[in-house]
């Protein structure tokens, strides 16, 4: 007998869809956002138009709630909701919108909330028919983008709106989603039991995005009840297991999404990046050592692991930063520069375009002579200063601007490096507990070469003693 599934299958919208919460209360995550009096509280809950008229700019990455939030508001508010996508409206839409929301004010006091999706693929034209609206308040702008505001909205549209960041969602945060998705009746209703190890997989396999999660949420349970099915229909010929079943009192057991359930569903490749989370740090680990060895192949393996696996192109571009920094430093100069092109290159045109400018950027990382000399150097500073290992600055170096200064003898003896032939000098600097301490030793790897050399000169002069 062939199991039921209400809720599996709710015509063709997806799980994800059906999901999406009905009002703020039901909204995961993005705590900072929904505090009472917060903005987007206002929005929501004012259906007088007294408050909450500021037009917003949500910014995040995908799966963070983005258009849950905006929905939620509709579902909530007593104004006029209009939704338009940037990838099939042009500027005649915009345009209607704004002629009809200028009438329903006019008219009936009727506010209208224009959601905008993907405002970063909008023209300069395009945003710019939406300023009169939102200037004169026909409209109350809610848009969503995925992609850094500075670089994709103009100023104008910008400094008429408030920009809200929203988070990568939590593993709790997942976590609720999954459970109210297993037993919601819009999500699958109770009809299958979600092993914890799956579920737990799930949450890994996300990486903060709600809609990957429900996604194999659903796929997974779509195997699971057709397994079940399967085996309930090759089973027997006759009814007469069904009969014995149900004299035993015994249900049709619920199907379980399990682990094997889940990688039978999904990308499997992503599931073994996530499965145990361990190789989410193995395989950036790996990445991060193979660009200090200079290996440029295995950094570039290492790399595509990570676009193939869904990392986040942010958190690969911070780490690139971090490399270049903590790993070339002054060896080449030029090499946190191209990190930081590369980071802002990701956000201004995303994925799959970004993998080409982070790829470049490891090639020169990798390839690049390496020195830690600068990131050892501020550490043994820090150490120092946390230790107490600091005296008062002397007073020569002492700001001599303020009234009275000069009489407690504030820059007294302070020579002008500009002065000099060389613009250098022969003075201390470090405060008399530290004289003499050095905590930055260039190599020779690259252009530390070169520092090195010019560096022994200045202590020369400086201090009166080499390097």
């Amino acid at each position: 007998m062939a199991l039921q599934q209400p809720g599996l299958h709710s015509g063709a919208v997806p799980l994800a869809v059906r999901m999406r919460p009905r009002s703020l209360d039901e909204v995961a995550g993005q705590r900072h956002l929904l505090r009472p009096g917060s903005p987007l509280v206002n929005l929501a809950t004012d259906r007088t138009g007294a408050a909450g008229s500021v037009s917003v700019i949500l910014w995040g990455p995908p799966g963070t709630g983005k258009t849950t939030l905006a929905q939620a508001i509709a579902h909530s508010s007593g104004r006029k909701f209009v939704e338009l996508s940037a990838v099939t409206a042009g500027v005649k839409d915009v345009r209607q919108v704004m002629e009809d929301a200028f009438r329903n004010r006019d008219l009936y006091g009727l506010s209208t909330v224009l959601f905008l999706d993907e405002i970063h693929r909008f023209t300069k034209a395009q945003q710019d028919a939406l300023l009169p609206g939102v200037e004169n308040g026909w409209v109350i702008l809610v848009a969503a983008t995925t992609e850094n505001p500075s670089f994709s909205v103009i100023s104008p549209l910008l400094s008429r709106s408030l920009l809200l960041t929203l988070e990568q969602l939590t593993d709790d945060d997942l976590g609720v989603l999954i459970d109210r998705a297993v037993t919601d009746a819009r999500g699958l209703a109770g009809t299958v039991e979600l092993d914890p190890e799956a579920r737990a997989a799930i949450i890994r396999m996300a990486s903060g995005d709600a809609r990957r999660a429900l996604t194999a949420l659903e796929a997974s349970a779509g195997t699971a009840l057709a397994a079940v099915e399967g085996a309930g229909a090759g089973g027997h010929d006759g009814d007469e297991d069904d009969e014995d079943d149900e004299e035993a009192g015994g249900e049709h057991p619920l199907p379980v999404i399990t682990p094997e359930v889940l990688e039978q569903s999904v990308d499997r490749a992503l599931l073994r990046y996530d499965r145990n989370g361990d190789e989410h740090y193995d395989v950036i680990s790996a990445f991060i050592k193979s660009v200090r060895g200079s290996d440029v192949d295995a950094s570039l393996h290492y790399l595509a692991r990570m676009f193939e696996a869904g990392e986040d192109p942010r958190f690969i571009a911070r780490r690139v930063i971090i490399l270049a920094a903590e790993d070339i430093g002054i060896a080449d100069p030029q090499a946190l520069p191209i990190a930081v092109a590369a980071a802002e290159a990701v956000q201004m045109i995303g994925m799959p375009e970004g993998r080409l400018p982070l790829a470049e950027a490891v090639v020169y990382l990798a390839t690049a002579p390496k020195s830690n000399a600068a990131y050892l150097g501020i550490n043994a500073a820090i150490a120092d200063v946390k230790a107490g290992n600091f005296g008062r600055v002397p007073k020569h170096l002492r700001d001599a601007h303020y009234a009275g200064a000069k009489r407690l003898g504030h820059g007294k003896g302070y020579k002008y490096p500009h002065d000099t032939d060389v613009g250098v000098v022969r003075q201390q600097y470090l405060p008399d507990e530290l004289t003499g301490k050095v905590y930055y030793d260039p190599t020779d790897h690259g252009h530390e070469r070169e520092v090195s050399a010019r560096l022994a000169k200045l202590r020369d002069i400086t201090r009166g003693t080499p390097g």
